[in-house]
């Protein structure tokens, strides 16, 4: 059985022992109800790591004894999806599979095809959720480095991220090259693999016209027509073993 993974601050995981409380601790304590003598690993999600043996345990918060300290480096090159807003809980959906797989950095993107809208309180209550997604899958793929989920972006900057990325793909089905057949910067070298996943509705011509001149490449993902919120970490799987991150 994997060790389990909770989140400390900086501060934290550098004093000996680690003092975990606050909802993690809760849900170390309550929740899993680790006990003392058993392992966890803390993490700020930065790359900070502490191998920790449980000392203590309360109703609601945990002290640990460290064993080990040591740093784990951000995956390079960063893989970079850029998500067309799904219908519903499949945006949760989508990003917990992304965070499992390995993606680096998640962006919701308001595409014009959206059926969904984030706007207004809306807005923030469905980032906080894509980001409290991307947090718990990360633990469960005792992942050290969290991904980052950006604030929802427009069709501008996506292809500002186009325009500065190693490699840059637009999923499409009408597409001629193969995902497959694209190579991406090795694992190790710098750069950003830029993803585009469009919405339910599709990419819109204009869309792919702007992404295409900001230097994006059409591809194609395989045979069948997969859902928004599942071609993304498909996309990835393809990606991350063609650079040799998996």
């Amino acid at each position: 059985m994997s060790v389990p993974v909770f989140l400390a601050g900086a501060a934290a995981l550098a004093a000996d022992p680690v003092v975990l409380d606050g909802p993690e601790g809760r849900h170390a304590a309550a929740v899993r109800r680790l006990r003392p003598g058993e392992r966890v690993d803390l993490t700020d999600g930065a790359g900070r790591v502490a191998e920790c043996e449980v000392a203590t345990a309360g109703r609601d918060a945990l002290t640990a004894r460290v064993l080990r300290r040591y740093e784990v480096e951000a995956p390079r090159p960063r893989l970079v999806v850029v998500q067309g807003l799904p219908k519903g809980e499949r945006g949760e959906l989508a990003v917990e599979m992304m965070t499992e797989a390995g993606v680096d950095v998640i962006v919701p993107w308001a595409a014009a095809r959206c059926v969904t809208q984030w706007k207004g309180d809306r807005a923030a209550k469905s980032l906080a959720r894509w980001r409290s997604a991307a947090r718990e899958a990360a633990k469960q793929a005792r992942r050290f480095h969290l991904p980052e989920v950006t604030e929802q972006a427009g069709t501008a900057r996506v292809r500002e991220l186009i325009s500065g990325a190693a490699l840059a793909v637009v999923l499409h089905e009408e597409a001629a090259e193969p995902l497959s057949g694209l190579t991406p910067p090795k694992a190790g070298e710098p750069g950003d693999v830029v993803v585009v996943v469009g919405p339910e509705g599709g990419i819109a011509d204009d869309e792919i016209a702007g992404f295409r001149d900001a230097g994006a490449v059409p591809a194609l993902l395989g045979p069948t027509v997969l859902r928004t919120s599942t071609a993304g970490v498909a996309a990835a799987a393809v990606l991350l073993a063609r650079c040799g991150r998996w």
